[in-house]
């Protein structure tokens, strides 16, 4: 299945890059290990936290891309992803700071590669979601799936990935518990 929604905007993209890095659907996961996941790294441009990366940063990872697609969707596990995603951003960012001049910042207690990655996303989330801009990052309702996705809709009201895949076999399974009796090729 080829994914044909385009990215999302900046910073939103990197987040979605990390939890894209499962394709459920395709079960597939570039963290299932410590080379795989340094590999993804590299390909994303982290070298630095590729080339000090191990196992604990690895699972490290893995639980913060899990915990932000849990809050993504909003679903039933979204309160347990809410208490990782804080308890991360409370060891790795700072209170906002106000310089002499410009914007507030959040600024990291970062002391290695994957705490400064894990920091950043941490602060694209969260100051996405304070703008109101993080809304239209989304995950697919498809359970086999969980993609995540930025919703470019006028209505800013998809639900599925893919029309084309997710949306057509949420449409059918939806046809045939509706027509037990009809016969399914």
């Amino acid at each position: 299945m080829a994914y044909t929604r385009p990215p999302a905007p900046p910073p939103l993209t990197t987040i979605e890059a990390f939890c894209n890095s499962a394709c459920l659907l395709r079960d597939t996961d570039a963290f299932t290990d410590l080379p795989n996941t340094q590999a993804w790294l590299r390909e994303h441009g982290h070298h630095d936290v590729a080339d000090d990366l191990d196992e604990d940063d690895r699972r490290e990872l893995v639980t913060l891309r899990e915990a932000i697609r849990h809050h993504l969707a909003d679903d039933d596990t979204a309160a347990d992803a809410s208490r990782i995603l804080s308890s991360r951003a409370a060891t790795i960012l700072n209170p906002p700071q106000w310089p002499d001049q410009g914007p507030a910042r959040l600024t990291l207690v970062a002391h290695r590669p994957a705490e400064t990655m894990i920091g950043e996303l941490l602060t694209a989330l969260a100051t996405e979601e304070i703008a109101g801009r993080r809304t239209r990052l989304k995950v697919c309702r498809a359970p086999d799936c969980r993609w995540v996705y930025y919703d470019r809709s006028p209505g800013d009201n998809s639900v599925w990935c893919s029309m084309s895949t997710c949306g057509a076999r949420h449409k059918m399974r939806s046809y045939r518990s509706r027509h037990p009796d009809t016969p399914h090729d």
